[in-house]
C-alpha cells in the first residue's frame, strides 16, 4: 500500500523485523489484488446491478410482465392452455401472480428440449409474448456475476476471487494499521495527481467497505465449485438436523428440488416425495392451485407440475422475507399433502446460509438493504480504481512494481504460512497461493535479481 521510513540501516532490530513482516505483507497484498481487483469491479458492478432487478426487469419488460388489474382471474389450466398453444410443447412450471398487477409465468419445454417462459394476462388468460428459459436482462446480468457463460470455470474463479478477497481484507486491515507519524488512516490527503491522495482513497475505502467484501465473499460462497458443493452434501446428504418428517419417514423418490426449478439454495439436495399411484386420474393444475392457496401459500409462488405418474405437485416461494419460505408436495392424484416445509422447520446452519444469500441478493431488509450494498459495491470500485492509480504512479518503467522484498526472506514465506489458514478453509485458495509462492521464488524475484 505504502512505503514506510523506518532506517534500515541503523534502526534496531525490533524496526527492522517489523520493517521486513510489513513488506512481506504488502508483497501479498499485492498479488491478491492483482487476482482479485479486476473480479472486483465485474462482480460490483452486476451485483449493484441485479439489486434491483424486479425494478429493473419490470421496466425493460413492462409489457410482459405488467397487466391491468381487474376483479377475476381466469383459472390456472386456461392460462396453461394459452401458453402451450402459443408455444406448443409441455408446461412444466406455473408461477403465479406475486402482485394484482403481475403476469402470470408459464414454463413450456419444447419438442426441441428447450424451454420457454409464456406471460400471460392472470385476468383474460391472453398470451403477452415470451422469452428463452432465464432470458431476461436480469438473468443475463446476474449469468454475467456468477460467470455462469463458463461453466464450471467461472464457479471455480468465483471460489478462489472469494478467497482471495478475504485475504486481501485482511492484509489490507494490516497495512491500513495507524502506525506512529502516519496520517491518512480515516481522512484523504492530498489532491488526485497525487499519489498521496490516490494511497489515501484506497485505503480509507478499504477500511469502510472490507467487512462488506467479506460479508460477501462468505455469502457467495454457496455457488462456489467445491466449497459450495462440500457445504450442500453436509448441510443435506444426510438430511441430520431437520424434524422427522421434513426429509426422512416420508415416501420419497430419487428426484431432488434442485433439478425441478429454482429453489433455495440449502433445499437443493432435499428429496422430493413420491405420488403413490392410486389408479385415478390426476386431479389437475386447477386443484393443485387451489389447495395450495388454502394452505396460504404467499403470492408468487411456483408451481413444478408433474410430467410423471409417480411425480408430484410442487410449490414453492422464496420471497424476500425469509420467514414465508415455504415449499409443499401434493399428491397429484389425491391432493393430500405429502410434505409441508416452511423455513421455520430449517435447521440453524440452513438458516444461517439462507439468510446470508438474502442479504447477499439484497432482499432481506427491503430499499435499506438494496441501497447499503449500492453504496458499497461502489465503494468497491473506487477501491479497485484507486489501487490501479496508485500502482500506475508508482511502479518503475518497464517493470511489474511488484512491492520489495524483505532482507529476511523467511518473512515472506512466513506470511504466506498464515495465509494457508484460509488455503486449509477453501482449498482452491490454498492451491492458488503455492502457485503465487512458486511464480514469485522462480520468476519475479529472479527477474529482480537479475536487474
Amino acid at each position: 500500500m505504502t512505503d514506510i521510513s523506518l532506517d534500515r540501516a541503523t534502526g534496531p532490530a525490533a524496526a527492522r523485523a517489523a520493517t521486513d513482516f510489513y513488506r512481506a505483507v504488502w508483497r501479498w497484498h499485492f498479488y491478491a489484488g492483482l487476482l482479485v481487483l479486476p473480479f472486483l469491479i465485474t462482480l460490483a458492478v452486476t451485483g449493484a446491478l441485479y439489486l434491483f432487478r424486479d425494478e429493473i426487469d419490470a421496466i425493460v419488460h413492462g409489457d410482459l410482465k405488467r397487466v391491468a388489474v381487474q376483479t377475476e382471474r381466469v383459472a390456472p389450466s386456461a392460462m396453461v392452455a394459452a401458453a402451450t398453444a402459443a408455444v406448443p410443447g409441455t408446461a412444466v412450471k406455473l408461477t403465479t401472480p406475486g402482485t394484482p398487477a403481475s403476469s402470470a409465468e408459464i414454463s413450456v419445454r419444447t419438442a426441441a428440449g428447450d424451454r420457454q417462459t409464456v406471460y400471460v394476462d392472470p385476468y383474460t388468460g391472453t398470451v403477452l409474448g415470451s422469452l428463452p428459459h432465464e432470458g431476461t436482462i436480469m438473468w443475463l446480468v446476474r449469468s454475467l456475476h456468477s460467470l455462469d457463460f463458463l461453466g464450471n470455470a467461472g464457479r471455480v474463479v468465483i471460489e478462489t476471487a472469494g478467497g482471495w478477497s478475504i485475504l486481501l481484507v485482511g492484509t489490507g486491515i494490516y497495512l491500513w494499521w495507524p502506525r506512529k507519524g502516519r496520517g491518512g488512516a480515516v481522512s484523504i490527503r492530498g489532491k488526485p495527481r497525487q499519489r498521496m491522495f490516490w494511497r489515501d482513497l484506497h485505503a480509507v475505502t478499504g477500511i469502510f467497505v472490507g467487512g462488506f467484501i467479506v460479508f460477501l465473499a462468505v455469502t457467495g460462497m454457496p455457488w462456489s465449485v467445491f466449497w459450495g458443493a462440500t457445504v450442500n452434501q453436509w448441510a443435506n446428504g444426510s438430511n441430520s438436523g431437520y424434524p422427522s418428517g421434513v426429509f426422512v419417514n416420508v415416501p420419497v423418490s430419487d428426484e431432488h428440488l434442485g433439478h425441478l426449478g429454482e429453489t433455495g439454495w440449502s433445499m437443493q439436495q432435499a428429496a422430493v416425495p413420491q405420488s403413490p399411484s392410486q389408479g385415478a386420474a390426476p386431479m389437475g393444475i386447477d386443484r393443485a392451485v387451489a389447495i395450495f392457496d388454502g394452505l396460504g401459500m404467499a403470492a408468487g409462488y411456483a408451481v413444478n407440475i408433474p410430467s410423471k405418474s409417480d411425480g408430484v405437485y410442487t410449490a414453492s416461494i422464496f420471497p424476500d422475507d425469509l420467514a414465508q419460505q415455504r415449499t409443499v408436495h401434493l399428491d397429484q392424484y389425491s391432493g393430500a399433502t405429502l410434505l409441508d416445509i416452511p423455513f421455520a422447520s430449517y435447521g440453524p446452519a440452513a438458516k444461517a446460509i439462507e439468510w446470508g444469500i438474502n442479504v447477499h441478493l439484497g432482499q432481506q431488509y427491503g430499499l435499506a438493504n438494496q441501497l447499503i450494498l449500492l453504496a458499497a459495491c461502489m465503494a468497491m470500485v473506487a477501491l479497485a480504481v484507486a489501487a490501479a492509480v496508485m500502482w500506475w504512479k508508482r511502479r518503475p518503467a518497464g517493470s511489474l512494481g511488484v512491492p520489495p522484498l524483505p532482507d529476511e526472506r523467511r518473512k515472506l514465506a512466513g506470511v504466506a504460512a498464515i495465509l494457508a489458514v484460509g488455503g486449509a478453509v477453501y482449498p482452491l485458495v490454498g492451491a492458488s497461493l503455492l502457485a503465487v509462492l512458486a511464480l514469485d521464488w522462480l520468476v519475479v524475484q529472479r527477474m529482480s535479481a537479475a536487474r
